[in-house]
């Protein structure tokens, strides 16, 4: 289904009962990367999967926007399912935009879990190799060869090329279904436009679980540590021989364990 957002109409797969979670990807991806986790809790949870603004079967974007706006959209969605209040799990943007939304709406979240993300704005190095890939792949009509291999090395890690060729050709091919022209706002917006959020992020009353990769050359470790030590009382995970889409390289059940733990046993 497509909901109403503040942000376009929204693509979201529903899917179980019981209590509601909403999954959000990371840039580049679909709701469809929480695949594993939507087939895991599907059957005892509610589980709400995210194509976001300008990606998937999301109304295109044509403006850049800022993170309130994202988090305003969870809201808009759980408006639109008739949900009140629902746990968060998010990659990357994802994550950032999590901890957007528990600082700003507390009374929406139950439980958020963020993996791979950070508190930081983008430093000058980012924005310039960002700046420079969205150039070529307006060019090029889309993120070609060699592009490709760039974004792939800013995501995965040399353990997941090594061991998940699975994994490496499913963010391949989703990378290469991107629309350039929509999503380079979003990337315009999430990169060099990114605010610094350790003070926001400072008034979130809700668990939190920051999940890291020892391998994320996009979010250093020492980044997501210092996010993580901006919210009061979360928790962190350091996961060995994973880099940037740690829902995509751990395998299944660890990420699965990590999030079920945290939210309905902690």
């Amino acid at each position: 289904m497509r909901l109403d957002t503040r942000l376009g109409r929204l693509r979201v797969q529903v899917d179980g009962g019981g209590e509601p979670m909403l999954f959000w990807p990371s840039l580049l991806m679909t709701g469809d990367m929480w695949r594993a986790q939507a087939e895991y809790f599907g059957p005892q949870r509610r589980v709400i999967l995210v194509d976001p603004p300008g990606h998937g079967g999301s109304e295109k974007l044509t403006a850049p926007f800022g993170f309130d706006d994202c988090a305003g959209c969870v809201v808009d969605i759980l408006d639109g399912l008739e949900i009140e209040r629902a746990h968060f799990v998010g990659n990357s943007w994802g994550g950032m935009i999590g901890g957007t939304f528990a600082a700003l709406y507390p009374d929406r979240v139950g439980r958020a879990v963020l993996m791979n993300c950070t508190a930081s704005a983008a430093g000058l190095r980012q924005k310039l190799e960002y700046g420079f890939l969205l150039r070529v792949a307006k060019l090029l009509g889309g993120i070609r060869p060699p592009l490709t291999r760039s974004v792939l090395k800013a995501f995965l890690g040399p353990t997941t090329f090594r061991t998940r060729p699975d994994v490496v050709a499913y963010v391949r091919q989703a990378v290469q279904r991107v629309d350039v022209e929509s999503s380079s706002w979003a990337v315009t917006s999430v990169v060099p436009r990114r605010p610094d959020q350790h003070e926001l992020l400072g008034r979130v009353t809700s668990p939190v679980l920051v999940i890291a990769g020892t391998e994320d050359a996009t979010f250093p470790l020492t980044e997501t540590i210092a996010m993580c030590e901006a919210i009061p009382d979360a928790a962190i995970a350091v996961l060995e021989g994973v880099a940037h889409l740690a829902a995509l390289e751990t395998p299944p059940p660890l990420v699965n364990r990590l999030i079920e733990e945290f939210v309905f046993r902690g």
